[in-house]
């Protein structure tokens, strides 16, 4: 299939996740929560970038949250996972850069998708909506363009870097 240029990290626990207080998540939740959400992004990080650093250039996309901006709460395991996405990021394209790859990380907002959600409402979407810049709801094909873009070559002076993709909710 010819050699590996890109990577999307876009696996997460999320949509299933019970609202609660931090001292109500159960430790085995937590774990999994980061599990999926961070040490598969390793994982899966460290099985490509052997394979773009043999052909000199690279990139990865990690997506992460803008929870991470706004500290929603009563989702600390996930925040906190997708924060380690931004560290990860960082780190990793630091790491790697002198090799070629690029290491980006794209933050998408309230994503509505065809997973349903106990804990959001369509109204209680409208209202997040409501409070954004662009004051409509956030849909998968928002995102694309971001991410296409951290893949091309025209973000090939990109790297550690983390794009808010939210409609003017968090600023950063």
């Amino acid at each position: 299939m010819g050699p590996v240029a890109g990577l999307v990290n876009n696996a997460a626990i999320f949509s299933r996740l019970t609202m609660g207080a931090f001292e109500d998540i159960d430790l085995d939740i937590w774990d999994r929560v980061l599990k999926v959400n961070v040490t598969g992004v390793f994982l899966m990080c460290r099985a490509f970038v052997p394979l773009m650093r043999n052909e000199g250039y690279g990139k990865i996309v990690n997506i992460t949250s803008a929870t991470v901006f706004t500290g929603r709460p009563m989702y600390l395991h996930y925040v906190t996972s997708k924060a380690a996405l931004v560290g990860l990021t960082r780190s990793l394209a630091a790491e790697i850069g002198p090799s070629g790859i690029r290491v980006n990380a794209v933050a998408p907002g309230s994503t509505e998708t065809e997973i349903e959600r106990a804990t959001i409402n369509r109204e209680q979407r409208e209202e997040m909506a409501a409070g954004t810049a662009l004051r409509r709801v956030q849909v998968p094909s928002d995102v694309v363009g971001a991410v296409a873009f951290l893949l091309s070559a025209d973000s090939d002076f990109i790297t550690g870097q983390t794009l808010n993709v939210d409609g003017g909710f968090a600023y950063h």
